[in-house]
């Protein structure tokens, strides 16, 4: 059967929407702000997303278990057309459907978290301003000390959804996003961290507090994704009223 490359972003944000938690970063990328950046593929009711705004691109394959039959049968037809090196992220049982054209290597489980209690935000006072541009030599050198090799798109932060917290002129944490769209009422949070001497002080709570507060104004969905061997990471993330609704594998393709 051919690929079906799905240009309508309609019955994409319809079939999407269906379970907006698990789909939040597809539903982001439908937004103006990320559409450029996208190639989207669909069978039924399953689709696949190739997001194509980082180095190695990055393919977006979930569903329930329900629908991992239709979305395996999908990336079976879409596997001679991927790029020669690209980044997935994948529901279980799916990778299996991409060795015979990859070599991949798993980077690790990971755990999907919504904000579900919005109500425990109410116990972490927030923290800190807002980011944008003239910040970026500050970011970039924070990421370096304290979170090397994460995903920082730089255009993120003219979003004006990244938060920082100072300690005079000093930024000591950063909490921010991978995707927020209005239109889609959705948001990702990402580029989470503290700088490593601030660590303990609870500064990046303070800073997601204070991130998911701007954000709530403006989207009913706030998601993230956390490695499940972040334990203190995902205690936070509970702490402050997220749950767990998913979880997926991250994996390095390369074709064989």
């Amino acid at each position: 059967m051919p690929v079906c490359a799905e240009h309508d972003r309609a019955v994409l944000a319809e079939l999407l929407a269906r379970d907006p938690m698990l789909c939040a970063y597809q539903l982001g990328d439908l937004d103006d702000f990320f559409w450029p950046y996208t190639s989207w593929f669909r069978r039924g009711d399953a689709v696949a997303l190739l997001y194509h705004g980082v180095r190695p691109p990055v393919l977006l394959a979930l569903a329930r278990p329900a629908g991992v039959g239709e979305l395996a049968a999908l990336l079976g037809e879409l596997s001679p057309v991927l790029p020669a090196r690209l980044e997935a992220h994948l529901s279980p049982g799916l990778a299996a459907v991409l060795g015979g054209s990859f070599r991949v290597v798993s980077t690790g489980l990971h755990h999907k978290m919504a904000l579900t209690d919005p109500g425990r935000l109410a116990a972490v006072p927030p923290a800190g301003v807002t980011l944008g541009r003239a910040d970026l030599p500050q970011l970039h050198e924070l990421y370096a000390a304290a979170y090397p090799g994460n995903s920082f798109d730089a255009r993120m932060v003219d979003t004006g959804r990244y938060v920082g917290v100072r300690n005079g002129d000093a930024l000591v944490a950063v909490a921010g996003v991978h995707v927020f769209s209005r239109a889609y009422r959705v948001a990702a949070l990402g580029n989470v961290t503290t700088r490593p001497a601030w660590r303990g002080r609870g500064l990046a709570a303070a800073a997601v507090a204070r991130l998911c507060g701007l954000l709530r104004a403006d989207v009913d969905h706030v998601t993230l994704n956390v490695k499940a061997d972040n334990v203190t990471a995902v205690r936070l993330y509970e702490r402050l009223g997220f749950t767990r609704i998913a979880d997926y594998s991250e994996f390095t393709l390369t074709a064989r």
